[in-house]
């Protein structure tokens, strides 16, 4: 499972670059989908990866997005109270190990897909670079984490 975090905007995007942002949900500077790693994914994330950064979730850092960040039906907070009414789950932990573990979608649950996040605490890098060269854009594998809890 990826963490898929939009970095750059719009302006001056290729037709077909934009329209691959929109299939990933991707509409905005700083929101965040969760993409399962299949072929299909992983093309979308290549053609989009000068607008987009991303990497390997866990868990831990899933339980916490969903909790700071995630929303249902109604633009309300997703609390361990809606996750037991509505899911076969104790709380949001114990729907983060099945999300990573594919068991279960968030979308399932009525979940918005997409997290909204700050822009990240003391900047992005240079956000016209790869993370090989120093910047912000690519895929990041498990350095994610870190960027997420600075925009969280």
């Amino acid at each position: 499972m990826f963490l898929v975090i939009r970095v750059r905007g719009t302006t001056g995007v290729i037709k077909n670059i934009a329209d691959t942002l929109d299939m990933l949900r991707l509409n905005r500077i700083s929101h965040a989908v969760l993409v399962e790693d299949t072929p299909s994914y992983n093309g979308m994330l290549q053609k989009a990866k000068d607008y987009i950064t991303w990497g390997e979730i866990d868990a831990d850092l899933l339980t916490e997005i969903i909790a700071k960040r995630g929303k249902f039906t109604g633009n309300n907070k997703v609390t361990d109270e809606y996750v037991a009414e509505n899911s076969d789950y104790k709380n949001i932990d114990e729907l983060a190990k099945a999300v990573i573990a594919g068991e279960v979608k968030l979308m399932d649950l009525d979940i918005k897909p997409v997290f909204r996040l700050h822009p990240p605490r003391k900047g992005y890098e240079d956000i016209r670079l790869s993370v090989k060269e120093g910047g912000s854009l690519g895929y990041r594998g498990e350095n994610i984490k870190d960027l997420a809890e600075r925009m969280l």
